[in-house]
């Protein structure tokens, strides 16, 4: 038995706010009001419907995650964020397209009252999408200082007793760690200097830190994974977690890949291609852009194959990932995985997947549990990088010099040891021979 973590209780309100209140956003929020009222139910979600094994497989111990430790419930929460639109969340709920108008109007008020804030916004980092509601400051430490203030507004103004900040904003173009983001002295400098290396997701995730207020990125933008806002967040006690939500076709791949590997099969190649047509896939139809998004979904299959332990199996493996906009398929996403593999004796495969899926129906879950988990991680004493959440991510955040385990059944073992650990609970390494050694 492990000692038990000292976690706070969950009292009183927990707000979530979102940088970004389009389709993933608004399908969350719209998901868990309809919760609340039984108008459906939140599929997906760990922290919902999930269950966890504690103790041996012959005490048939399995409580549901919520009651086996103090999670925020969803009758508790509040809802908020920025966006580069006016819309409130209802109209944007409806412009978006993924959840059917009745469901939406049955909650119309609640959704016509969530509105968003002005937002940090820099053409330079998107460049196919514009809005108006814009914040207007004269330099990027000005508008940390805006969304600090807002951020702390939205506290007081809702009663909320705690804060989260989920990034479900649009993807920015390619940025690599320059000197700026090495320290939070020059990081401090770059914001009041104006410096171009300052994205607006690095902004925001600078404001939550320096409000107390755990940070997670569902983006592949580089953010918070600089150790300058690492460095930020150790000091100040703050949970940070990234990065990109892992939905749709990125999801099948930590599932099929595994599999793969685990009866050593050789794979030739892996050709992915996407087509979406919602907003995140008119902002992906950007070159720079796409390129973040590419070096986010190529990182997964060569973490969890391994080319250099297994050179006659996967050094050679081709693999491209293309995404396509096409604006009618709206939220609709779908993918197409050609799949070249060998076997026995060098035997030549095939395996062909055809995912049709909703982005946003995919994506809503991980939100809502990341924020319900980033919040126990803070009310657990937790700080800085919460590699235990890789699970929901597709580039998981770790400390420099540890390579990021993609395998999502190894995620899920992680995920799961760390709650038992918080408990104070056995961990479970499924090894089981004292099953048979009783004997």
């Amino acid at each position: 038995m492990n000692s038990e973590r000292k976690i706070k209780e969950p009292n009183g309100r927990l707000g979530i706010l979102t940088p970004g209140m389009g389709a993933v956003s608004t399908t969350f929020m719209a998901g868990v009001i309809a919760a609340n009222k039984d108008l459906g139910r939140p599929i997906g979600s760990i922290s919902q419907m999930g269950k966890i094994r504690l103790g041996k497989r012959t005490e048939n111990n399995n409580p549901n995650v919520k009651d086996f430790i103090p999670l925020a419930p969803m009758e508790n929460m509040v809802f908020g964020g920025w966006d580069i639109f006016n819309d409130n969340v209802y109209k944007s709920a409806m412009n978006a397209g993924v959840l059917e108008k009745d469901l939406l109007n049955g909650i119309k008020d609640e959704l016509t009252e969530i509105k968003p804030m002005p937002a940090v916004f820099d053409h330079n980092f998107i460049k196919n999408i514009d809005g108006e509601n814009v914040k207007k400051e004269k330099n990027k430490m000005d508008y940390a200082k805006a969304l600090m203030a807002d951020i702390s507004n939205f506290k007081e103004k809702n009663k909320c007793d705690r804060l989260v900040i989920i990034w479900c904003a649009s993807t920015e173009v390619y940025t690599q760690i320059t000197d700026v983001h090495l320290s939070i002295e020059k990081f401090e400098k770059a914001l009041e200097d104006n410096h171009s290396a300052i994205a607006p997701s690095m902004i925001y995730a600078y404001a939550a830190i320096k409000s107390g207020v755990p940070f997670a990125n569902g983006a592949p933008n580089l953010t918070v994974d600089t150790p300058a806002l690492i460095e930020l967040a150790n000091k100040l006690n703050v949970p940070i977690a990234g990065k990109d939500f892992k939905t749709g076709q990125t999801l099948m791949k930590t599932i099929l890949g595994p599999g793969l590997k685990t009866r050593l099969l050789g794979i030739d190649g892996w050709f992915s291609t996407n087509i979406l047509g919602n907003r995140d896939g008119e902002v992906l139809d950007d070159v720079d852009s796409f390129k973040t998004k590419e070096v986010s979904k190529l990182s997964v299959l060569n973490s969890v194959l391994e080319p250099d332990k297994y050179p006659e199996l996967y050094k050679d493996m081709y693999h491209k990932v293309r995404i396509n906009y096409y604006p009618p398929k709206g939220d609709d996403k779908e993918s197409w995985d050609n799949i070249d593999i060998f076997g026995w004796l060098g035997y030549k495969m095939q395996i062909k997947v055809n995912f049709l899926c909703k982005d946003s129906i995919l994506a809503a879950p991980v939100v809502l549990d990341l924020a319900i988990f980033m919040d126990l991680a803070q009310r657990a004493g937790m700080k800085g990088i919460q590699e235990w959440l890789s699970f929901y991510f597709k580039s998981p955040q770790t400390k420099e010099g540890l390579q990021p385990i993609h395998d999502i059944f190894l995620q899920k073992i992680k995920f799961e040891n760390t709650l038992r650990h918080l408990m104070g609970e056995t961990l479970i390494n499924y090894l089981g021979l004292d099953y048979y050694e009783e004997d």
